[in-house]
């Protein structure tokens, strides 16, 4: 995101609308993919020791993480559906872990 701060800021440089959404979406879905991908864990979970996990306990492919990934966008943008979703769920998942087969646990 500091490029296109410092760009704009700068030299009042900006990407189109649609590129600048594209671009954004691509580098939250690296950041958050390699992640999950490499340990289970963003920054935030590892202060909070939650650690992603198939439903079964094993680690999620990457399939499922990208899943999971596109899968969030909807629950957040849905006037966050997804995460109040985790209020009235059996195990306090969210919408997009389930409908992943993904889950948050506590990291032992």
């Amino acid at each position: 995101m500091l490029p296109h701060l410092a760009l704009g800021m700068a030299f009042g440089i900006t990407l189109p609308g649609p590129v600048l959404v594209l671009h954004i979406v691509a580098v939250f879905g690296a950041y958050f993919v390699w992640y999950w991908g490499h340990g289970g864990q963003t920054l935030a979970m590892q202060t909070w020791k939650l650690q992603l996990q198939m439903a079964d306990g094993s680690k999620p492919p990457l399939s499922r993480l990208l899943l999971r990934y596109a899968l969030a966008w909807p629950s957040l943008l849905l006037c966050g559906a997804g995460l109040l979703w985790a209020m009235f769920d059996r195990d306090r998942q969210f919408a997009h872990d389930r409908l992943a087969g993904t889950r948050i646990a506590f990291k032992t």
